[in-house]
């Protein structure tokens, strides 16, 4: 998706990300859209409890949703890839829609067999539309200038972690007011118009329009980034070497990068839970969450905001052992307080981390992979948070609570390294050519 970008600014801010012609409006849509997945977990969780009576049934049902969301994401973002945003998303959407109206329905009524919960949020996860890849794919055609293309995925990375606080707090006033079911029924509202909103934006129309010749453009390598000033010309070497590269070792090293901070994730959300309890101070549980996403949100922006020169595989692999570091050492935190701030100060490497991966796979592929790239990249991080949780589990009946948060560093410094691994280049007489 190509669309005639704003001229280059000597000083990009976050402003002119959102002064860029008609990005406000697609921004806000698909943050509306995605909205959905930080209210539907919590309330389909409630809904089945409450309905079924089995916690069981409940981490099961919501662990079908999660994995079939996570794992047919990169198959959802090559539809869209290849039929385009408008094409694609609006029968994703409807289809979720309508399950998650049909889960409403199911969980309301007590007698509904578990199997059927389990296949309704089967296909509602299966049928989530990738709404974050292609938003980031969006911000990519818009923005050719990588500095605001930077300050657009920090925004986008920082935005998603709020989304994940406000929706829980969302799905608790619905509770109290109404019931865990009409959670789900806002749920599918939200996904519905979201998505609506965001296919008939402007920009999305636009870059639609522009999908063929802008392909066409890109194989020709005219995307005109070696030609703009200041930044611009700086990263156009960085994004053709990607593409001979092929998308193959330019996203494995993004994906692995995103996987490594997803398992220190995944794995300190549980360690935080046991030390609280090893220590009897449940109350530091809620806190240490609110200080990983306060930290990841104001390390995000700044991450945004600074005119980095050193090449973005370098800085996810600080920005991983960074987090590994700071992560293995907060096992060794006194009290369960001094373990928030520890965690705050891990959060700050987070959206940073994530930002970077998303930025480094857009700069290994072609126009018509970019939707996918992201969407390998999102995949591996939540799949990342998922495995690493479980094995966290088995950790903590096992070994001392330090040790285990020496442990959880080792994921990122895996990935640091696959992340420094160079990527093998064709000759440069073959060219520019886009991923098949």
């Amino acid at each position: 998706m190509s669309v005639t970008s704003p001229a280059h600014s000597p000083a990009p801010t976050y402003a002119a990300v959102l002064r860029t012609p008609h990005a406000r409006r697609a921004f806000g849509a698909a943050l509306l859209g995605r909205l959905s997945n930080g209210v539907a977990p919590l309330s389909l969780i409630l809904s089945v409890k409450d309905g079924t009576g089995s916690y069981a049934t409940a981490g099961t049902v919501m662990a079908v949703l999660a994995l079939t969301g996570v794992l047919l994401s990169p198959a959802r973002a090559a539809l869209v890839d290849r039929f385009g945003p408008r094409r694609a998303l609006v029968p994703l959407a409807a289809g979720s829609a309508l399950l998650l109206l049909a889960l409403a329905v199911a969980t309301a009524r007590p007698a509904t067999p578990s199997a059927v919960l389990v296949l309704l949020a089967a296909a509602a996860g299966a049928l989530t539309p990738p709404l974050g890849p292609v938003s980031r794919a969006l911000w990519s055609g818009i923005l050719t200038d990588r500095d605001l293309l930077r300050r657009a995925y920090s925004l986008d990375t920082v935005a998603e972690e709020l989304l994940f606080v406000t929706g829980p707090l969302l799905v608790g006033l619905l509770v109290r007011y109404a019931s865990a079911p009409a959670g789900l029924a806002v749920s599918a509202g939200l996904v519905l118009t979201g998505t609506l909103a965001f296919v008939t934006s402007p920009a999305v129309r636009s870059a639609t329009g522009r999908q063929g010749a802008g392909t066409g453009r890109q194989e020709a390598g005219t995307r005109k980034q070696g030609t703009g000033t200041g930044q611009q010309g700086t990263a156009a070497p960085e994004r053709a070497a990607g593409l001979r590269g092929g998308p193959g070792a330019g996203l494995l090293r993004a994906a692995a990068g995103a996987a490594g901070v997803g398992m220190c994730l995944g794995a300190v959300e549980l360690l935080v839970i046991a030390f609280a309890d090893a220590h009897h101070r449940p109350g530091a549980v809620p806190w240490a969450a609110a200080a990983l996403s306060a930290g990841s949100a104001v390390g995000g922006l700044v991450y945004g905001a600074v005119p980095w020169r050193v090449p973005t595989a370098v800085r996810l692999s600080a920005l991983a052992l960074g987090l590994g570091a700071v992560l293995a050492s907060a096992g060794l935190a006194p009290h369960p307080y001094a373990l928030v701030g520890w965690v705050a100060l891990g959060g700050l490497f987070v959206a940073p981390a994530i930002t970077s991966a998303y930025l480094l796979a857009d700069e290994a592929v072609g126009e018509e992979w970019r939707t996918r790239a992201g969407a390998w990249v999102n995949t591996a991080f939540n799949a990342g948070t998922t495995v690493a949780t479980a094995g966290a589990g088995l950790l903590v009946e096992r070994l001392p609570l330090p040790l285990c948060f020496a442990l959880t560093a080792l994921p990122a410094v895996l990935a640091a390294a696959g992340t420094l691994v160079p990527a093998r280049r064709r000759p440069a007489s073959v060219g520019v050519e886009s991923p098949k």
